[in-house]
């Protein structure tokens, strides 16, 4: 395939937009690593927020990039790619982000980087342009991990309350004080390692459309994959609150017991999903891990009022996103491939 010319400091500012979602994501998603370990009481959120931005950073060394490869060449093609698709996409999601942390809504960064990634490919090659197999199995997976973080959560406070039913309440608070800290570890590793692959892809990418990167590369440059994890590790540290209080205590009243279950189901499911290269959202993952905690105890521990208002405007997500997308492309790329209906949005 051959690369666009272009300036190098036009790719240089594409990856410095880049790596701002990437920031932007750890900003936004801060809650989803600290949201139960703030709540339960075991770290302070000024503790919480540099313990989730140090095992985010610390996945580098952990996980393959896998994910990054799915983002990079696997849900739209390469060669139908330019720089006005990659700057549309990084433009729907920032701006989705910025929406949602504004109103404090937990929606998904991951999904929002995808529809903007699919909506600014469309009028640039129509659907012919997209790999469907990446984008169905990624999906999927909207639907996939919520669920699995569900059951795991559930199951793990089912078999928690059976080891622990003959201990004392003080004794079992105190004992899952301290496991928490190792759950939430486990949890923010899992949100840096899927998280920061999705900017590492898109990144890789743009290195390939503009012959920076070849592409039948195994790996991106080596600078793309420690910038991307530095930009989520120190976007997470400036953590937004607004989603803090929602995640953790608006969904459900959680103890330090139930903490470590959700975030041990959370955590399981995102390490899974990262190993098959699905890049999955992590707010989706830790809603229903804590959703499955709090309805083990019964069905009013919910705040189901919550949880729906989540669910209403994460249907929204991926057509906002690629309708960002379209608009903030150059006039002469638009083309009929855009619908009306999303076009009023």
């Amino acid at each position: 395939m051959p690369a666009t010319e272009v300036a190098f400091w036009v790719v240089a500012l594409l990856v410095i937009l880049a790596l701002g979602f990437d920031f932007m994501n750890g900003f936004h998603d801060a809650a989803n690593s600290i949201a139960t370990v703030v709540s339960t009481g075991v770290l302070k959120p000024q503790q919480a927020v540099v313990f989730a931005a140090f095992f985010n950073f610390l996945a580098i060394f952990i996980f393959h990039l896998s994910v990054a490869a799915t983002v990079g060449k696997g849900i739209v093609h390469p060669s139908t790619v330019d720089l006005h698709v990659i700057f549309g996409a990084l433009v729907g999601a920032i701006v989705w982000n910025v929406i949602t942390w504004y109103y404090g809504i937990p929606s998904s960064s991951s999904h929002a980087l995808i529809g903007g990634l699919v909506g600014a490919a469309l009028p640039k090659a129509g659907v012919a342009g997209l790999v469907w197999t990446g984008i169905f199995k990624t999906v999927a997976f909207i639907f996939i991990s919520p669920l699995v973080g569900f059951l795991l959560g559930s199951l793990t406070m089912l078999l928690v309350s059976w080891v622990c039913r003959n201990a004392t309440l003080a004794k079992t608070d105190r004992w899952f004080r301290r496991l928490q800290l190792l759950s939430a570890g486990a949890y923010s590793l899992g949100h840096g390692g899927n998280d920061a692959q999705k900017t590492i892809g898109i990144i890789w990418l743009l290195l390939i459309i503009t012959g920076y990167a070849e592409a039948g590369g195994s790996m991106p440059p080596t600078w793309t994959i420690i910038a991307c994890y530095i930009a989520i590790a120190m976007g997470t540290m400036f953590g937004g609150w607004r989603i803090v209080k929602t995640m953790g205590q608006k969904l459900t009243k959680l103890k330090p017991v139930g903490g470590f279950c959700a975030e041990t189901g959370g955590a399981i499911t995102l390490f899974t999903a990262t190993a098959l290269g699905v890049p999955v959202s992590t707010t989706h993952t830790i809603t229903g891990a804590i959703v499955g905690v709090g309805s083990t105890q019964r069905a009013s521990a919910v705040r189901w009022v919550h949880l729906r208002g989540v669910g209403e405007r994460e249907q929204l997500l991926l057509e906002r996103a690629a309708a960002c997308a379209r608009e903030s492309a150059p006039p002469e790329i638009q083309s009929d491939v855009f619908d009306t209906s999303v076009r009023s949005l």
